[in-house]
């Protein structure tokens, strides 16, 4: 008989098998209803881990827009967690955003150690000193 987090630990479990073999729009959909049904029916734990493999699939996706808005919430309940800054930052700067994405990585590089996979080059300066880019 599966209980209710016996299926949610099955269903994570697909999604992340998904995920694993780069299929990550199909482990976006499946982890986005996982997510959905843990509002309702909490697991025992926090979703940090559920909601940043969502990200991170939504990052591998191009899914952009949902991937920050996803790492934005993660960082509302958690401020100091290292991943979804390196994930938010990451994100910006594949939208463009590079002095969006500055203080994300910087932090990420603080808490986490993501040194140079989440640095950022120095921003070019204009003759004035001043940042061009």
């Amino acid at each position: 008989m599966s209980t209710p987090e016996t299926g949610m630990a099955e269903r994570y479990q697909r999604a992340r098998g998904l995920f694993d073999h780069g299929e990550f729009q199909a482990a976006a959909h499946e982890l986005s209803a996982l997510v959905d049904a843990s509002a309702l029916e909490p697991p025992l734990h926090g979703t940090t881990e559920l909601r940043l493999l969502l990200a991170r699939s939504y990052y591998h996706s191009a899914q952009l827009s949902r991937a920050e808005r996803v790492t934005r919430a993660i960082l509302v309940d958690d401020p100091d967690e290292a991943y979804a800054n390196l994930l938010l930052g990451r994100t910006l700067q594949r939208q463009g955003r590079a002095a969006e994405a500055r203080p994300h990585l910087a932090m990420a590089e603080l808490l986490g150690g993501y040194g140079d996979e989440g640095r950022l080059p120095e921003p070019e300066l204009d003759p004035d000193g001043r940042d061009a880019s």
